[in-house]
């Protein structure tokens, strides 16, 4: 039997399609660095091999799979084409894989995950299917008619995909270095519409989604009346969100969701839109909703003493905004404190002022240095840059976090998509879960 070799198996994306084709009875091994990553814990499960980067691991008849954060002049990429194996790309894979099912496609600078899970969990209760997530969870199913995908814009990677349908949640300028503007970053998407093959569920609330052209009815979903599908009478409370739904201004139902904030709103009507688009029935998704424990790294919560201490990936200004609104909802008498940990040096250059603006929403300021990438290793600039901008923020390390139990009764946020969650668990052992 063929066996499927992942360069670069922990990366979110890698670990869920390794997981998707070990569930569908293929043969899957992997390599990676030796550093214990939060999406291994699936593989492991799975009894799917995880290897430290060798040369050697590559065996004549292998399929190698290529992660995208590493160039082709990597050892074992280099090894596998010396030796004439078949080497793909994480991206083209994907895009011949998903043409064996009914696609969908979860895409926009912000949401895409939690979206992404959302519709996986409601689709898969009307019919079979696979997916996979950008928090490193795959599920595969031998007999799966839907294929759900988490589709990322960065480098137009998401241009290998030609699926049936796409959820476009917002257009937002990030990664600076590869993106020049967010008018870029349109184009990115632009091209992506023209790709879809029977329609697309976008954002009509955003500011950029209402231009996109496509040769597919373009379905829209927001609080404004001007959407196909509206959300009203939005009730928050401490215990989630309710609100309605009207399809072309004729009420459809009423919905729950145990989530916060207004991104989540959104979420939750896109979801809405495309299982209306296949005929799901209503009580299913209304059910499913009500049920959906998110995704992983995205305001996962947990109690220590007195403390709420949440993990979360926010790491755009944008994001950071959502995941503060939403702790508010949800703890409206707690202070906020916020611990944040910049993801890159260009994208903290870029949005050096926005960050300041988002994080003293907050009560208070931590922050932790920036985390670099496999791609980008230093910068021009520092954690004190930031720190200059935000009244009264404080550095924090991971040897010392005690700083933190002065917030008694408070509800802690760790943000950011490098490592924070090392600060989360320092924190942790200062103070014993209660």
């Amino acid at each position: 039997m063929t066996v499927y070799h992942f360069v670069g198996i922990k990366g979110t994306g890698m670990s869920a399609l390794a997981q998707i084709l070990h569930d569908t009875g293929k043969r899957v091994q992997g390599s990676d660095i030796d550093k214990r990553l939060f999406t291994q814990l699936a593989l492991e499960e799975r009894n799917i091999p995880i290897l430290s980067f060798d040369p050697e691991n590559i065996e004549p008849g292998m399929i190698v799979i290529a992660g995208n954060a590493f160039p082709d002049t990597h050892p074992e990429i280099e090894k596998a084409q010396k030796d004439g194996n078949q080497v793909i790309r994480y991206h083209k894979f994907l895009g011949d894989y998903m043409k064996s099912f009914t696609s969908v496609a979860v895409t926009g600078a912000h949401g895409k995950t939690s979206t992404t899970g959302l519709l996986a969990h409601v689709i898969q209760t009307a019919k079979p299917a696979s997916y996979l997530i950008g928090d490193g969870t795959g599920k595969g199913s031998k007999d799966s008619e839907y294929f759900v995908f988490e589709a990322c814009e960065y480098r137009r990677h998401f241009l290998s995909y030609q699926p049936d349908y796409a959820i476009m949640t917002n257009i937002d300028f990030d990664h600076p270095d590869y993106f020049s503007s967010v008018e870029d970053v349109f184009d990115a998407f632009q091209n992506m519409a023209l790709q879809v093959n029977k329609a697309i569920i976008a954002c009509g609330d955003d500011d950029y989604l209402p231009r996109i052209q496509a040769n597919v009815p373009v379905v829209y979903y927001g609080l404004g009346e001007e959407n196909d599908f509206q959300a009203r009478n939005v009730i928050k409370n401490t215990l989630g969100t309710t609100f309605d739904v009207f399809v072309r201004n004729s009420y459809y139902d009423t919905f729950y969701i145990p989530a916060y904030g207004t991104h989540n709103v959104l979420n939750a009507l896109a979801v809405i839109a495309l299982c209306h688009y296949e005929s799901v029935n209503v009580q299913l998704i209304k059910d499913s909703l009500s049920t959906f424990g998110g995704v992983k790294r995205r305001f996962n919560e947990k109690i220590v003493g007195n403390q709420v201490l949440i993990d979360d990936y926010a790491h755009h200004p944008t994001e950071i905004n959502v995941t503060i609104e939403a702790a508010r909802q949800k703890y409206p008498d707690r202070e906020v404190v916020a611990v944040f940990q910049p993801h890159t040096f260009t994208r903290t250059q870029s949005f050096l002022n926005e960050f300041a603006i988002s994080l003293q929403k907050a009560d208070s300021v931590y922050l932790c240095d920036i985390f670099g990438s496999a791609r980008e290793n230093n910068g021009k600039l520092s954690i004190l840059d930031l720190q200059k901008k935000i009244d009264n923020a404080q550095l924090i390390n991971e040897e010392d976090t005690s700083a933190l139990k002065a917030h008694d009764h408070s509800v802690i946020l760790f943000m950011g998509a490098g490592d924070v969650q090392k600060y989360l668990r320092a924190y942790e052992n200062v103070v014993p879960l209660s």
